[in-house]
C-alpha cells in the first residue's frame, strides 16, 4: 500500500467510545505461561494504557496508543504481541520498530523477560552490530524481532529476515520513526509485509502530522490518545535555574554535583560536541560522569548502558538518544543542561525520572536567550515550571 502525503489531515484526536477496560492481567483471558511471566516481571495490575490497549491488539485491530512515558507502553504492545504469537512455529510473527538501538535492545529484554516461561524466541536487530551474527540469528528462528528500521530493512531484503508469516507491525515511538529520517525505510518494510498484517503506533507525542500520516496505512485503528494537557508526569517536580547565559551553566552544575550523587542523575545536552565537552569539563574538575551519544560505537554504548543500570556510575551525560524508552529505574533527576530542540523530547527526557508512579526531580538551566523557549513548553504541556529553591537536598 502507498502512503499519500497529501492526505486530509481530518483526523478524530479522542479515543475510540468502544474501548473495553480490563481491570486485571486475568480478566484479558492470557496464556497461563504469559501470565507467568507478566507477574514475575514485577506487574501486579494493568496500568492504565494497558488496561485499554492490551487487548485491542489481541483482537486483531490496528491501535494507535497515546500515553505519557514512564506507563508501560513497552509492555503493552509486548505483550499483545506474545500473546498473539505461536511458538511451536519458528517463523518471525512480529516486527517492532524503534527510532534508537538502545530502544531495540530494551524492547528485546522486556519481550524476553514476559515471555520467559514460553521459550520465545526474540532478536535484536540493530546497526552497530556484526551483520553475520544477525543473519546467523535470525536463520536460527526469532518469533519477534525488535530493531532499527535500516537494519531490519537490510535484513529482509537480504532474505535474512522471512516476512511471510508476520502478522503485527509495531511502531515505537512512532513521532520519531514518522517525522524524521525514518519515514522512507518505515513505507518500504510496510510495503513488504502481507497485506494482513495489524499495525500497532505507540508514542508518548503524536503531532497531527504523525497522525495524518497513519491514515495511510491504519485501517480504521482504536484510537487510545491522552490530551495534552494531560501528558505532563504526574509525581515529577518541575524546576527552572536562570542562569542568564551560557558561560554560567557548568558552575552551576558544579555547585549541584554533591546533590545528583544522592541518587542517580541524567544531564542532557543538545549535541554530541556539547556531551563531550561537558564530559571532559567535569572530569578535569575531578567529577565522576559517563557520557553516551550517537558517535559512540555500540559496544561502547553497551558497556556504558550496564555500568549505569547497575548503578556504578552516578551521573550519565547524553544526547536525546537516550532520551526515548531507556528504563533505569533508580533515575530520580533529570537536569536540562541546554532546553531541547524539540519541544516533544522535553516528555521524554523528564519522562527518565518517576517511572511507573513514582516521584521525581526535573531541573532546567535557562539562560536569557531560553526564557521564550522554556514558556512555549509551559504552553504546549499546560503546565508550569517554577523557580528552583535555594536548597535541591529539600526537593530530592
Amino acid at each position: 500500500m502507498e502512503f499519500d502525503e497529501e492526505a486530509d489531515a481530518n483526523l478524530e484526536f479522542k479515543s475510540s467510545k468502544n474501548v473495553g477496560i480490563y481491570q486485571t492481567f486475568e480478566d484479558m483471558n492470557l496464556k497461563d505461561t504469559l501470565l507467568k511471566g507478566i507477574f514475575s516481571s514485577g506487574f501486579e495490575r494493568p496500568s492504565s494504557i494497558q488496561s485499554r490497549a492490551i487487548m485491542e491488539i489481541i483482537n486483531g485491530k490496528d491501535v494507535i496508543a497515546q500515553s505519557q512515558s514512564g506507563t508501560g507502553k513497552t509492555a503493552t504492545f509486548s505483550i499483545g504481541a506474545l500473546e498473539v504469537i505461536d511458538t511451536k512455529k519458528r517463523d518471525c510473527q512480529a516486527i517492532v520498530l524503534s527510532p534508537t538501538r538502545e530502544l531495540a535492545q530494551q524492547i528485546q529484554n522486556v519481550v524476553s523477560s514476559l515471555g520467559d516461561y514460553m521459550n520465545v524466541k526474540t532478536h535484536a536487530c540493530i546497526g552497530g552490530t556484526s551483520v553475520g551474527q544477525d543473519i546467523r540469528a535470525l536463520e536460527s528462528g526469532q518469533h519477534i524481532v525488535s530493531g532499527t528500521p535500516g537494519r531490519v530493512l537490510d535484513m529482509i531484503k537480504r532474505r535474512s529476515l522471512s516476512i511471510r508469516h508476520v502478522q503485527i507491525l509495531i511502531l515505537d515511538e512512532a513521532d520519531e520513526l514518522l517525522s524524521k529520517g525514518f519515514k522512507e525505510q518505515i513505507k518500504n518494510i510496510y510495503a513488504l509485509l502481507p497485506k494482513s498484517t495489524q499495525v500497532v503506533v505507540v508514542s508518548a507525542t503524536l503531532p497531527r502530522d504523525v497522525l495524518q500520516i497513519t491514515k495511510e496505512f491504519m485501517k480504521d485503528p482504536a484510537k487510545i490518545l491522552v490530551k495534552r494537557d494531560e501528558i505532563t508526569l504526574e509525581g515529577i517536580k518541575q524546576y527552572f535555574i536562570d542562569v542568564s547565559e551560557e558561560k554560567w551553566k557548568f558552575d552551576t552544575l558544579c555547585d549541584l554535583y554533591d546533590s545528583l550523587t544522592i541518587t542517580q542523575a541524567v544531564i542532557f545536552c543538545n549535541t554530541k560536541k556539547k556531551v563531550d565537552w561537558l564530559s571532559d569539563a567535569l572530569k578535569k574538575s575531578n567529577f565522576t560522569v559517563a557520557a553516551i551519544h550517537g558517535d559512540m560505537k555500540q559496544d561502547e554504548r553497551d558497556k556504558i548502558m550496564n555500568e549505569f543500570r547497575l548503578g556504578n556510575s552516578r551521573v550519565l551525560i547524553s544526547t536525546d538518544v537516550w532520551a526515548r524508552g531507556i528504563d533505569v529505574q533508580q533515575v530520580s533527576l533529570v537536569i536540562n543542561y541546554d532546553l531541547p530542540f524539540d519541544r516533544e523530547n522535553y516528555i521524554h527526557r523528564i519522562g527518565r525520572s518517576g517511572r511507573f508512579g513514582r516521584k521525581g526531580v526535573a531541573i532546567n538551566f535557562v539562560t536569557d536567550e531560553d526564557k521564550n523557549t522554556l514558556d512555549e513548553i509551559q504552553h504546549y504541556y499546560s503546565t508550569h515550571i517554577q523557580e528552583m529553591p535555594s536548597n535541591l537536598n529539600d526537593i530530592l
